[in-house]
């Protein structure tokens, strides 16, 4: 019988999403674990993959839509089924007869329209070029085919377009968009490369009114850039927040004031693994980090304290079989943590392999959301900044994250002597409702063993 599909939750706490695209036609037969859909999100662009087999009936939302999750998105009908069933399954998910058939995308009764915009109301204020949050251009659901540029507007352009745009140097506000509602695609960046259109030149200035009598003229030391403000001598620029920044902020408040953490700190010496990394590296050609060795002793080390594999869950604490990992990897406009899994059963130069291979699909935008989900542990290494020591914010449900510093010379006693030695610091961020603070220095002192006697992260 024909199925009702529904947005999913793709991140935990997500209300809402954008369907980027459809990757199946309306008509296609679909297996499980085929690429449905691509769904743009606060933190990435996830693809989601069916968990229904069926032929894609009908599809209830366009391109560039933003869904609530829990909504209709589609129909799955089995073979043999007809209009009349279809419209059996949504009017039994209550949804109203008013939802469009093939042909073209269309919104169902339970998600309202949005409100025409009137075209004497004020216009929004221009994204800045380089938000990595898509925007949108104010138009009419009903229209179509390309929309001409718009000075002043806002531009629908995903992050990855608007990436693209930036790295050819163009314009989007010169673009014409020939995607649903007037969305900027991948083909009109590609037109307009081949045209050999560049971003034009920033107008000219207009020569500053003169100042009031009794006002002092202001004349700031530099050139004000375009967007701006000036107030006395000082200039600023206002950049709205990206929907991922909007996300970063969101859930760190959340973490910071309804989990409690407690910290657990300590200098490693790794004079040692240095001399393991640099001969293992000379011996398999593979140049692995420092925060490969790292993420093998917190495995090792959960091995070893089993008690602190576990997470928080307001039923019951929940404890894992296996050792599963998220790894902060910087990216424009905030960061992501994917997670590497079943890491006590890797080698170093697997975790190497992984961890460039789920860095490289963050930082380009095609991280999936199976990728980012899941783990009880977070590991955030600041040290190939220069940056000693600092303290890491839970990424909840996670019950701790681990910061890592730089390797750095000290001097530090040896048998009752003060020598030179290389030490890094290391401060663990645990969530006490899960962790205590015995059992937090039982895995610190495990962990620190690991790193300090590295030839035990290779049996």
């Amino acid at each position: 019988m024909a199925v009702v599909i529904r947005m999913p939750e793709v991140l935990a706490g997500a209300v809402e999403a954008v369907l980027s695209q459809w990757m199946m036609q309306e008509g296609s037969d679909v297996s499980v674990g085929d690429t449905l859909a691509e769904i743009e999100t606060e933190k990435a662009n996830v693809d989601y993959q069916a968990e229904e087999q069926g032929r894609l009936a009908r599809v209830l939302v366009g391109p560039g839509d933003t869904v609530e999750v829990g909504a209709p998105i589609a129909v799955f009908a089995a073979p043999g089924d007809t209009d009349d069933d279809i419209d059996a399954a949504l009017a039994a998910a209550g949804i109203g007869q008013s939802v469009g058939q093939s042909g073209g995308a269309s919104e169902p009764a339970a998600t309202p329209a949005a409100p025409a915009t009137d075209a004497s109301a004020e216009a929004p204020a221009p994204a800045p070029q380089d938000d990595p949050a898509p925007s949108a251009v104010e138009v009419s659901p009903a229209h179509s085919g390309a929309v001409p540029p718009v000075s002043g507007g806002r531009i629908y352009a995903s992050p990855l377009v608007r990436k693209r745009a930036r790295e050819a140097g163009i314009d989007l506000t010169q673009v014409m968009g020939t995607g649903p509602g007037g969305r900027i695609v991948k083909k009109d960046l590609e037109a307009m490369a081949a045209a050999g259109t560049s971003a034009p030149a920033a107008p000219a200035q207009a020569a500053p009114a003169p100042a009031p009598a009794g006002q002092a003229q202001v004349t700031p030391a530099t050139a004000v850039s375009p967007g701006a403000m000036v107030s006395g001598d000082a200039e600023y620029t206002d950049r709205p927040h990206s929907g991922m920044r909007k996300a970063i902020a969101r859930r760190l408040t959340e973490s910071k004031t309804t989990v409690p953490h407690f910290y657990v700190g300590a200098d490693c010496r790794v004079e040692k693994l240095l001399a393991a990394r640099a001969e293992m590296n000379e011996a398999t050609g593979v140049k692995l980090s420092v925060n490969d060795w790292v993420i093998k002793a917190v495995a090792k080390a959960m091995l070893d304290v089993p008690e602190a594999n576990v997470i928080w869950r307001d039923e019951a604490l929940r404890y894992f079989n296996r050792v599963d990992i998220a790894i902060a990897v910087a990216v424009e406009g905030g960061l992501l943590t994917p997670v590497l899994r079943g890491v006590e059963s890797m080698s170093l130069t697997e975790i190497n392999a992984q961890v460039n291979a789920l860095a490289s699909k963050a930082r380009d935008g095609k991280i999936t959301q199976a990728e980012i989900e899941g783990g009880s542990f977070s590991i955030s290494n600041l040290g190939m900044y220069g940056t000693d020591a600092f303290q890491a914010i839970l990424n909840p449900p996670q019950s701790g994250i681990l910061a890592v510093g730089a390797a750095r010379d000290a001097a530090v006693v040896e048998q009752g002597s003060l020598v030179a030695g290389t030490v890094m610091t290391v401060n663990l961020s645990a969530d006490h409702r899960a962790v205590d603070g015995a059992l937090a220095a039982e895995w610190m002192k495990a962990f620190r063993h690991y790193i300090e006697h590295p030839l035990a992260l290779l049996a």
